[in-house]
């Protein structure tokens, strides 16, 4: 079953209720029935095609990857080092986190999601490892000290929230002097109508949201980051037909980035 959402039928000013009840329904659906059909690609065959190291995989828990729903791989643009402290925006069920976590032992990982049912499974996964922890809440106030993060991370999360400019300001102010922003998300490369950009159930979809790419560059840098290396992530790939229609239209694909604060 494609469970894309369907289109709502007023154009107007985008509902951000709406639109975080569409979302968290949807990525409950991933964490708790990983296997079903959806717009996106979910799991082990995803992750490895990105570029996730098998090896790697193989030493976090299964179920994490099982709802593994990213958009790109950027763990090599982050270059994680023991005894780092790393913030993970959007962690979903945990899969960037247990990796980052194995990467910075005896560092510690946290991880912010603002859904519930993959806070739970991300917990009960994370019950006899030390230095990896999930808070619930949401990526614009992630629960940490100001200056005490060595590197933000997140995937195909950043798309999903209305006001991008403030996701990447409190990143910048989490994150240490000379601290870095390893990501991967979805931008287009033409400017989307309002009939995208204020439909919650294409937002939802990790369409509607998407930026263009060159605002999306320039909003991380008046967060105060300097770009170091963006590329695009080619083996990605939408599954809906209405997924596929928009990435042809307006060019909406995924991109890796990694910056670095002034």
């Amino acid at each position: 079953m494609d469970t894309t959402p369907e289109p709502s039928e007023a154009v107007g000013p985008l509902d951000t209720v709406d639109l975080e009840d569409r979302v968290k329904a949807i990525y409950e659906q991933v964490a708790d029935y990983p296997f079903q059909e959806f717009h996106f690609e979910t799991g082990r065959s995803l992750a490895e095609r990105l570029g996730y190291p098998r090896d790697g995989l193989d030493r976090i828990p299964e179920e994490a990857v099982d709802s593994f729903a990213g958009v790109g791989y950027f763990h090599d643009l982050a270059d994680l080092k023991p005894g780092e402290r790393v913030l993970d925006l959007g962690s979903g069920s945990g899969t960037d986190s247990f990796l980052a976590a194995l990467a910075v032992r005896p560092g510690l990982v946290v991880g912010i999601d603002m859904t519930r049912a993959q806070i739970a499974k991300a917990r009960r996964l994370a019950h006899d490892r030390g230095n990896v922890e999930f808070r619930e809440g949401h990526i614009e106030e992630p629960s940490v000290e100001d200056g005490s993060i060595d590197c933000v991370i997140s995937n195909g999360v950043i798309n999903l929230v209305p006001d991008k400019g403030r996701v990447f300001a409190v990143a910048a102010r989490a994150l240490r002097p000379g601290g870095r922003l390893a990501i991967a998300d979805i931008v287009t490369d033409a400017e989307m109508p309002e009939t995208v950009t204020c439909d919650a159930s294409l937002w939802a979809a990790c369409i509607g949201g998407a930026m263009q790419r060159g605002l999306f560059v320039e909003t991380i840098e008046e967060a105060g980051f300097h770009i170091e290396t963006i590329r695009p992530n080619e083996a990605y790939q939408f599954l809906s037909r209405r997924a596929q229609k928009a990435t042809a239209k307006y060019g909406v694909t995924s991109i890796s980035l990694l910056a670095r604060k002034a």
